[in-house]
């Protein structure tokens, strides 16, 4: 008989699976025909992002008979070989110079576009990192202390992502820029809750979230900007105005509710999708999970999805995924019956870590203490990385070659 935690992990695979980038393109393309290049002209294909390979293998597949350029960008994990384009592989989550060489190549290759020629964009999340362009002035290294202080204040994505834009030269529209005259169509994957194409990869190919002087006010607000590098701060202080950013065709092929209707299907009867939002900080998606599980109504199989944040006290490893996973862990009351618990990013990296998340029951606390573990220590020093390793509760995938943000299932047993 399958245990509860063999069938969440089921149920993670289905959500990765439907998210399949190739898949997922090839369906859009085969509703809605590509744009050709007017006569003369060449296709310029740029993939970005964790799936920039599947999209840039489903394209090119595609296209083979026309004229064509293409070069892909993805992470570490993700990278091979794709027959007809150039790969480059850079750092996530934490951005590199080889990232930053991969958007020079990008910015080379659309500085030659003619407006004879089409340029697509395949679009997949981790594209912000994958891709460092730093504006005039500002070096990697101060755009990422200021995704690090960013990320430790715990400002959602679409606040990181103002800032981002305001300091890139491709961000927020910037890839548009660069094309010149040649028309742009995107392809996006969305990795982001509620689907804005202006976060996703910080919005490449649309207008930015706001402008420097949002990024200013949003910094004041959390305390952030005389802890900023020097040159980050006068970037944002700049007067200049923002060069306008073209309009470009975006079509969105997957997304965070695809993958839990696809959970859903596959659990059969007695599921139900609780929430496609399950954003905010850690803790507060904790008790919205626990809250479920005491009034889980008819259903056995609840279903969540969004991408919550975490707010760095400790030096531990974990990520946000792992954390909230070891938070139910450690909060879920006795429900009188068995119950597991999962959560993962669905691109198979939760934080700088080699897992997705983790996957946990009503025993895993014990088995921490068993292993010489503090739950509630570990806990406060962000360490759940340690913690879920001590239950052997980690989830581990592997890279998945897509990313649609973060899924949650609990699984209810029968009533005692």
């Amino acid at each position: 008989m399958t245990s509860l935690r063999d069938r969440a992990i089921s149920l993670f695979q289905t959500a990765c699976e439907a998210a399949d980038p190739g898949i997922a393109l090839s369906r859009a393309l085969a509703a809605a025909p590509l744009p050709v290049p007017d006569r003369g002209g060449t296709l310029r294909i740029v993939a970005i992002g964790k799936a920039a390979v599947p999209m840039a293998e489903s394209l090119i597949a595609h296209v083979a008979d026309q004229s064509f350029v293409a070069l892909v960008v993805t992470n570490y994990e993700n990278a091979r070989p794709v027959a007809g384009a150039v790969v480059m592989a850079s750092g996530h989550p934490v951005p590199d110079e080889n990232g930053a060489k991969a958007a020079v190549a990008v910015e080379a290759m659309l500085r030659d576009a003619r407006p004879e020629d089409r340029v697509i964009a395949l679009i997949s999340g981790g594209g912000s990192a994958l891709l460092p362009a730093p504006v005039e002035g500002v070096s990697l290294a101060d755009k990422a202390e200021t995704s690090r202080l960013l990320l430790g204040a715990g400002v959602d994505i679409s606040q990181l992502n103002l800032v981002r834009q305001a300091l890139s030269r491709l961000k927020g529209g910037g890839l548009l820029r660069a094309a010149n005259a040649a028309p742009v169509t995107g392809y996006i994957l969305s990795d982001v809750i509620g689907d804005d194409l202006r976060v996703i990869a910080s919005g490449l190919t649309v207008a930015p979230v706001g402008s420097r002087a949002d990024a200013r006010a949003l910094l004041h607000a959390q305390g952030l900007w005389l802890q900023l590098p020097a040159a980050v701060r006068a970037a944002l202080d700049r007067d200049t105005p923002a060069a306008p950013v073209p309009v470009a065709l975006n079509v969105l092929i997957g997304s965070n509710r695809k993958s839990l209707e696809a959970m859903q299907a596959a659990a059969c009867d007695g599921s139900a999708i609780i929430s496609d939002r399950l954003i905010g900080d850690v803790s507060d998606a904790a008790a919205q999970i626990i809250l479920a599980a005491q009034n889980p109504g008819p259903y056995r199989c609840l279903v969540f999805g969004g991408e919550t944040t975490v707010k760095l006290s400790g030096n531990g490893l974990g990520g946000r995924n792992q954390e909230l996973a070891l938070r139910v862990a450690m909060a879920m009351p006795d429900i009188g019956r068995d119950w597991a618990f999962l959560s993962g990013g669905t691109d198979g990296r939760d934080g700088p870590t080699d897992a997705a998340g983790g996957v946990v029951d009503a025993r895993t606390v014990a088995r921490i203490v068993a292993a010489g573990g503090n739950p509630a220590a570990l806990l406060a020093n962000n360490d759940s990385h340690r913690a879920l390793s001590l239950a052997g509760d980690l989830l581990v995938s592997g890279a998945t070659g897509t990313n649609v943000a973060d899924v949650q299932v609990l699984l209810l047993g029968p009533s005692h």
